[in-house]
């Protein structure tokens, strides 16, 4: 093993081709990354064996939701258009909550997914429930705040 590489605690390729375990020297991380780690809950969503679009299934259930609510939004129905866009990206957050493997749902950290989903999703629902004409949702202090902005004083 070169010495850069042992001091630095990576394995060779070498050290993979002739079937050695490989063996780190230092907890340390190495100067130069070859590779990124997946993930967590990153791999596949149904066994190997299964066809590609199964083991992706959470995946393809966001994405035909928010598929779904761009064509009604299209179709000029665009309250329930973006509400089933935010519905899908709630969806999206509860299944990387609970699932163990989401596939490529999975982005960063488990964490971070979750809030990603969840603020986009609820912000998504909230902006069109509160949506011009004939909002079903009245937040009576954000009248206040628009008028105070907006006025010539």
């Amino acid at each position: 093993m070169p010495a850069e590489d042992a001091r630095a605690g990576a394995v060779t390729r070498a050290t993979h081709s002739a079937g050695e375990a490989p063996r780190r020297t230092t907890r340390r991380f190495p100067r130069i990354t070859r590779d990124t780690a997946r993930p967590e809950g990153g791999g596949r969503a149904a066994p190997g064996d299964a066809p590609a679009p199964a083991r992706q299934w959470p995946l393809l259930v966001v994405l035909g939701g928010v598929a779904l609510g761009l064509l009604l939004t299209a179709l000029d129905v665009f309250r329930f258009g973006t509400l089933l866009i935010g519905a899908a990206l709630l969806a999206g957050a509860v299944m990387r909550w609970i699932l163990p493997g989401v596939g490529m749902l999975a982005v960063r950290s488990r964490f971070t997914d979750i809030a990603t989903y969840g603020v986009l999703g609820l912000a998504i629902v909230l902006l069109a429930m509160m949506a011009q004409p004939d909002p079903w949702l009245q937040i009576p202090f954000l009248k206040d705040l628009l008028h105070v902005t907006l006025s010539n004083k």
